[in-house]
């Protein structure tokens, strides 16, 4: 009987619950679908984090842009690539066997770019003539960009390791490498910059975890 006993509580006994730990990778379907719908934008950005600990992930994107914006006064194109990385901390308490996240966190990037100035227009405040249009197709290389973001947004998982995200970022400029008698007016991965060194952006991210090794709870 006692043998009997043992056995059984041996039996009752629950395996501890485990979180999975791995790589998750991604695209931006904005700048996907973007890409399809609008004549002067291409581009794509890859999104990954690595899990470290139970609320902390490695975090980065990577990303190419090339955009023509058609403003009043000129025309430019802007080519280029750039990356981000940092960290994101999930403040989502999961239960059962959920993965979700609710994160904050921050990166830091870095982008490599071109621009060219298409055309421009004289401004004439008499108002007696037309505005006269130069073309001057005048390519500015080898330019450059670094500037932070806090990053807020959240990871919702459709199916198992499918995951639906979508974030929010506020960006501050540090310091860009600018053209001769012109400016940065778009920067890849930071977007417009004439309206000052701070800016935002946002992401909607399909991604997949492909799980490493899993750990206890």
């Amino acid at each position: 009987m006692p043998a009997f006993s043992q056995e059984q509580k041996t039996d009752t006994v629950q395996k501890p619950k485990t979180q999975k730990y791995g790589i998750r990778v991604g695209a931006d379907l904005y700048r996907f679908a973007r890409s399809f719908y609008d004549d002067d934008f291409q581009g794509f950005e890859i999104v990954a984090d690595y899990r470290l600990t139970k609320k902390i992930y490695a975090a980065g994107e990577i990303g190419n842009t090339k955009i023509t914006v058609d403003d009043d006064q000129l025309n430019f194109t802007t080519n280029g690539s750039y990356i981000k990385i940092g960290f994101d901390y999930n403040a989502y308490e999961n239960w059962l066997d959920m993965e979700n996240m609710i994160y904050v966190g921050f990166r830091y990037g870095f982008s490599s770019y071109s621009q060219t100035l298409n055309s421009y227009k004289i401004y004439d405040d008499s108002g007696y003539f037309e505005q006269t249009v130069v073309y001057p197709n005048q390519e500015y290389s080898g330019l450059s960009a670094h500037w932070l973001e806090f990053v807020g947004g959240i990871k919702a998982e459709l199916f198992n390791n499918l995951y639906l995200g979508f974030s929010v970022r506020l960006k501050a400029l540090i310091t860009d490498k600018k053209p001769d008698n012109f400016d940065n007016l778009y920067i890849p991965g930071f977007k417009r910059t004439y309206d000052g060194s701070f800016g935002a952006g946002f992401n909607y991210t399909l991604s997949y975890t492909i799980p490493l090794y899993k750990r206890a709870k």
